[in-house]
Formats: C-alpha cells, sequence, structure tokens
C-alpha cells in the first residue's frame, strides 16, 4: 500500500515510518497539514495515519475537508487525547478508527492491516486460491502445510494482486504502491520481483499482459 503519514513528532514519526516500512508499505510523510495537502493532491492513498495536533491546524479539520470533498480514503487516527469524546469526534468525522499514543508498533501494524482488508471487501484474514493458504494478518502463506517465505516487499506486492483479483495493474501502478517520494527505482525491479514470487509461489501466480501490465492468475 501507499501510505500517507502525518505526524510533526519526529522521533514518532521515524519510529512509525520505520514500522510501517518494515512491513512492506511505501510511506510518505508529512509534518504539518499544508504537506499532506499537497501529497494527496497529487498521489492517491491508500491510507492515511493522522495525527490531530499539527503545527499549522487540528487534524480533525483535515479530516472533514477529505470527506467533504468526497475522498474515501481510510485515516487511521493517531493522537495522545484520549477522551471518549475526543474518540468520537474523530469517528463521527469519517476515521475508521482511532489509536491512542503511546501506542505499540505491532498494534498498529495490525490496525492498518485490518482496515486495508475492509476496504478491500474481504474482512476474512484467511483466503484460499488454489493449493495456497493464505493469512493476511500474519503475511503468511502455506502449500500443503509446507510455509512459504517472503520478503516484506515480496508480500507487499503479492497483496497489491489480493486487494483487486482480476484487475489489471500497470509496472507503474505497482511502483507507486511500493515506492515513496525520492526512491531510486531500478528499471525493471518489478519484473525482478514478479519472478521471485513466480519461482515461489508458482508460474502461474502472476500473469503478464504483454504491454499493460499484470493481474493474478490463481
Amino acid at each position: 500500500m501507499r501510505v500517507l503519514l502525518v505526524e510533526d513528532t519526529a522521533g514518532l514519526g521515524e519510529a512509525v515510518r520505520d514500522q510501517i516500512s518494515d512491513d512492506g508499505h511505501a510511506v510518505d510523510w508529512a509534518q504539518n497539514l499544508s504537506f499532506a495537502e499537497a501529497c494527496i493532491n497529487t498521489t492517491s492513498y491508500n491510507l492515511i495515519l493522522l495525527d490531530l495536533m499539527l503545527p499549522d491546524g487540528h487534524g480533525l479539520d483535515f479530516l472533514k475537508k477529505l470527506r467533504a470533498a468526497g475522498a474515501s480514503t481510510p485515516v487511521i487516527i493517531l493522537t495522545a487525547l484520549d477522551q471518549v469524546s475526543d474518540r468520537i469526534a474523530g469517528l463521527n468525522a469519517g476515521a475508521d478508527d482511532y489509536l491512542i499514543k503511546p501506542f505499540d508498533l505491532s498494534e498498529l501494524s495490525a490496525r492498518v492491516a485490518a482496515v486495508a482488508r475492509r476496504y478491500s471487501g474481504n474482512p476474512n484474514p484467511l483466503l484460499q486460491l488454489g493449493d495456497l493458504a493464505i493469512d493476511l494478518s500474519t503475511h503468511s502463506i502455506s502449500r500443503d502445510g509446507v510455509a512459504l517465505e517472503l520478503t516484506a516487499r515480496e508480500w507487499a506486492l503479492f497483496e497489491s494482486f489480493l486487494q483487486r483479483p482480476g484487475m489489471l495493474l500497470s509496472q507503474a501502478q505497482l511502483e507507486d504502491r511500493l515506492y515513496q517520494f525520492g526512491a531510486e527505482i531500478e528499471s525493471n525491479i518489478i519484473e525482478v520481483y514478479i519472478s521471485r514470487l513466480r519461482k515461489k509461489l508458482g508460474r502461474d501466480a502472476i500473469v503478464t499482459v504483454r504491454g499493460m501490465g499484470y493481474r493474478l492468475g490463481l
């Protein structure tokens, strides 16, 4: 997924960015609302992690503006505001989840995965595709009880197809979901990861549509 993190505290921002990146997602980090608005005006995001108390405004105003414009991008609020009234206000403004600081980074990862599953139309973390048993909550895949090990990037790429079964994804779309602003991308990197996935999951796991992109083949 491509994730926008809106957080002005340097230490926490770095920790969250590193955690979500280690989960295989591309993370763009905005430390104020002005930059966050610039990001969403130029980039399509799969998820926004939103602090509320920011140097140039309140995150709820940003969220309300986002929803008023018709944006359906899922939003998880990350904040130290822990009153029930604060949580209600956040959810009523259009947030999908609300996490109180300080929080465990592994819990954040689990909530990110849960929101992603809901928006992909399949909240069930367990999938069966052909002879592959897939657990979206633990990022694990097995065949006939034998675990298949994927790297974070390989999993992120495969998850892109799982979230859009049957849909064709271009190389540019896949790169956009895997890499944040400023990342140097080798011209053949997607082909390399597709090749690795086929070796691990089977030749027919990912189908190439020549000149157009790739789709899930299972």
